[in-house]
């Protein structure tokens, strides 16, 4: 899941970025963020979404369709 820019692997994902790889809106990804199921890091008042934090998502995202489906 990472993104190529200019020849680059991306590895920190602006907030908008990471809704779109998600499929999801900003507004679900933030609250997320405030619920602590998506962890970010952050400089100042940017916060940025590492790509070892979306596949972290992911993950969780998966255990809870197992134990839903259970």
């Amino acid at each position: 899941m990472v993104m190529k820019v200019e020849g680059h692997d991306k590895r920190l994902h602006k907030i908008k970025d990471a809704a779109q790889v998600l499929g999801y809106g900003r507004s679900f990804v933030f609250e997320e963020i405030r619920l602590g199921r998506l962890r970010t890091v952050g400089r100042g008042h940017t916060r940025r979404v590492p790509t070892e934090y979306l596949e972290e998502y992911i993950e969780l995202l998966k255990r809870e369709a197992m134990t839903d489906a259970n």
